[in-house]
């Protein structure tokens, strides 16, 4: 309404310029006169029509007008949507921004609000200082929302859990101390998470016979084969089995390629082993006879007897 009397009395003010009637004004007039002009060159994109001294005083099509309260004047602002606190209404003639009702601090409609301000609590969409039975106040959502049971710390109905007491594990809504069977607890999500168990591939073929990583020279082995692990265990799952198994084979004994030649080169090693002990038994021999030498060399000569006993 107020916006309708002012965009009235520019009107008149605008006529009044063209038909001759300023010299009947007084110059206060004349001067709001040219300050509440209608500007065809509007600044705000929304705008269709404005003034320098009221804002936007028509928008465009699918804009909402609100007006804003600065000091004793309201400006007219054109949005797309309307601020947090009002609703916007649409209409053939233009698009307005209604301020919802004192108790809503969002609405939907002058009948539905979305958010309540403090002190009061919303449900089915009206903001009320008192829940309804069996509902209680929740203060940080600022809903009546239901009684929750007493394993919850957060309920979204009166059967169904959002989060668990301390030590107790969610599970579909439900808070446990002890997870259901196939399901195992997760202290770090604190619910009952579903048990994984282990999976195996197929076995491999069994390996040639074989002994100390050789096929060849012996006759009692080993085979063994392998399968691939596909999906570890959760914690709780069912281990995995072995994945590798051996068993005892018997193979015709044959040589292994390069055989005579490793005993030949044994041979040779062997005969120059009995060399050197020959070689070193030598030297030892011909270094006692040396000693027993030497002994004899320094060995005292035994003294003669007399000439004249000789003659007697």
């Amino acid at each position: 309404m107020q916006l309708q009397l002012i965009s009235f009395v520019l009107i008149i003010l605008h006529c009044m310029d063209y038909t001759g009637c300023q010299q009947h004004s007084s110059p206060r007039h004349r001067q709001h006169k040219q300050i509440s002009g209608v500007s065809s060159g509007c600044q705000q994109g929304g705008c269709l029509t404005c003034s320098d001294y009221n804002g936007c005083l028509s928008c465009k099509p699918r804009f909402f007008m609100h007006l804003e309260r600065i000091g004793m004047k309201q400006i007219g602002v054109c949005m797309t949507s309307c601020p947090l606190g009002f609703y916007g209404t649409r209409s053939p003639e233009r698009n307005t921004c209604t301020k919802c009702r004192s108790e809503c601090d969002s609405c939907f409609n002058k009948n539905f609000c979305t958010r309540c301000r403090a002190g009061f609590y919303l449900h089915l969409g009206k903001c009320q200082e008192n829940c309804p039975e069996g509902l209680v106040r929740s203060d940080t959502q600022r809903e009546c929302v239901p009684r929750c049971p007493v394993e919850c710390e957060a309920c979204v109905n009166s059967e169904t859990c959002a989060r668990c007491r301390p030590g107790l594990y969610q599970l579909s809504g439900r808070c446990h101390h002890v997870c259901p069977e196939d399901y195992e607890p997760s202290d770090k999500l604190m619910e009952c998470t579903l048990q994984v168990h282990c999976e195996v591939g197929e076995w491999s073929e069994w390996s040639p016979c074989s002994r100390s990583g050789r096929t060849c020279g012996f006759k009692r082995g080993q085979e063994t084969r392998t399968r691939q692990v596909l999906q570890y265990p959760s914690p709780f799952g069912n281990p995995c089995p072995e994945i590798s198994e051996m068993k005892e084979c018997l193979v015709k004994r044959r040589k292994c390629a390069g055989g005579r030649k490793k005993n030949e080169r044994r041979e040779r090693r062997n005969r120059n082993n009995r060399k050197d002990k020959e070689n070193q038994e030598g030297r030892r021999e011909r270094k006692r006879e040396r000693e027993q030498e030497r002994e004899r060399d320094t060995a005292p000569t035994p003294s003669l007897p007399p000439l004249r006993e000789w003659l007697c």
